[in-house]
């Protein structure tokens, strides 16, 4: 407990909730309340230098794991690496790779116990308007790159009679949103993709299960804000109230430790009977 968290100690103005107040989402690399122990285990995590990618990998590393921390971006992945308390019981291991690279893709999955398919790119365009290569890029990033991440994996799994795929997909892996089609495509194939793999992966003890965040505070919602304005014609202020959080109950952006923590859920001995489902984080969109 923090001195600004103690009782009776009011916390400074701006001061984020300590991870023992209640209702405080958990704090990236501090073990929250899911009790969970990965040490000796191997977990790989793509998009994992921001966003919830990069939550991931602080939560499975607090969990004991080896972290193998996946993403195009080198620096941002030194980053991750530099900012992981000394007292982390695993270790993160930084693997630069681009995911269009769908061979080194499949080897780099070789070997892991708990695979967490996070990376995504997004584009808000009308269909008419959408660039048909980065159609392709969306769904080579974001559906094939997994499919190949999954081969890579589910040999060692079988073998060992055990292993932990977690896709992060999205409130867009139920539902569909306008101007997103590569998105949306992406997540709902996700959808499928891990269902197929949690049928195939019980007889060997493997589960696969997607978590389904609505809008997260990320860099990737960030940039989405941008482009929402432009396609709607409003402010940017207002992208949130009237674009985003529209459909959802409870009006704020998920914090990327809260997803984090769901996925940590999900490798626990607790959710061994969770195979072929999608654990929304939606605030009470798919509610509607």
């Amino acid at each position: 407990m923090t001195a600004s968290s103690r009782p009776g100690v009011p916390a400074a103005p701006g001061t984020p909730p300590s991870p023992d107040t209640p209702g405080a989402p958990p704090v990236p690399g501090v073990p929250g309340p899911v009790a969970l122990d990965l040490r000796g285990r191997v977990a790989l995590v793509t998009g994992a230098a921001s966003g919830i990618g990069r939550a991931c990998a602080h939560r499975l590393a607090a969990a004991g794991a080896t972290v193998r921390a996946v993403d195009r971006d080198a620096d941002g992945l030194a980053d991750l690496v530099a900012e992981a308390p000394d007292t982390t019981p695993g270790t993160i291991e930084p693997h630069p790779l681009d995911l269009t690279d769908l061979d080194a893709a499949e080897r780099s999955a070789a070997g892991c116990d708990v695979l967490v398919n996070n990376a995504g790119i997004q584009l808000v365009r009308p269909i008419e308007e959408f660039p048909p290569e980065v159609f392709h890029q969306v769904l080579t990033v974001m559906l094939e790159a997994p499919f190949r991440l999954l081969r890579g994996a589910l040999p060692h799994m079988y073998g060992q009679r055990w292993g932990r795929i977690v896709n992060v997909s999205s409130v867009h892996g139920l539902r569909a949103s306008p101007f997103k089609s590569a998105y949306v495509a992406a997540k709902h194939g996700l959808e499928g993709l891990s269902k197929t793999a949690a049928l195939e992966g019980a007889a060997h003890g493997v589960t696969s299960n997607c978590v389904n965040p609505g809008y997260v505070r990320t860099p990737l919602v960030e940039r989405q804000i941008a482009d929402q304005a432009a396609a709607h014609g409003i402010p940017e202020e207002r992208v949130l109230t009237e674009v985003l959080l529209v459909d959802s109950a409870l009006r704020r952006l998920i914090e990327p430790a809260e997803v984090a923590e769901a996925v940590a859920y999900l490798c626990t001995p607790q959710a061994s009977f969770m195979t072929g489902t999608s654990l929304a984080l939606d605030g009470g969109w798919t509610a509607h």
